[in-house]
C-alpha cells in the first residue's frame, strides 16, 4: 500500500470535531489554562473513540478566550464523554471560577480534511 492511499484510507473513516468557546478575565487566561488541561483535555483523551484535542487562545483587551476542539469517531463516543444531550456543554465544578459565561452549548462538525 502507498502512503498515497494509506493517507486517503484514513482520512475516509468518519471523525467528528466538537467545538466549544468559553472566555475568561485575561488575569486569570494562564490559570484558566492549567485548569483546562487538567479537566477537560485529560478527559477528552481518556475517553474511548476521542482521536485528538486542539486548544486555541487569544486575548483581546480584557477577556482572554479559549476554543476547545475536541475530535471524536462517533456521536456515541462524544456521548460517553459529555452524557446523553451531546449539544450542551460539559462543564467542571470551578469553571464558575473562571468563565464570564457558561456557555450553554457546542456545535459538532463532520471534519471533511485534516
Amino acid at each position: 500500500m502507498s502512503a498515497r492511499s494509506r493517507s486517503s484510507s484514513v482520512s475516509r473513516r468518519p471523525l467528528i470535531a466538537r467545538h466549544w468557546h468559553g472566555a475568561v478575565p485575561a488575569a486569570k487566561g494562564d490559570a484558566y489554562a492549567a485548569y483546562l488541561r487538567r479537566t477537560g483535555v485529560t478527559d477528552c483523551r481518556a475517553t474511548p473513540g476521542n482521536r485528538g484535542v486542539e486548544v486555541l487562545r487569544r486575548t483581546v483587551g480584557d477577556e482572554t478566550h479559549f476554543v476547545f476542539i475536541s475530535f471524536w469517531d462517533s456521536m456515541d463516543a462524544i456521548r460517553a464523554f459529555a452524557g446523553d444531550d451531546v449539544e450542551r456543554a460539559r462543564y467542571y465544578p470551578e469553571d464558575r471560577d473562571y468563565l464570564l459565561e457558561l456557555e450553554p452549548g457546542v456545535t459538532h462538525y463532520e471534519v471533511l480534511e485534516r
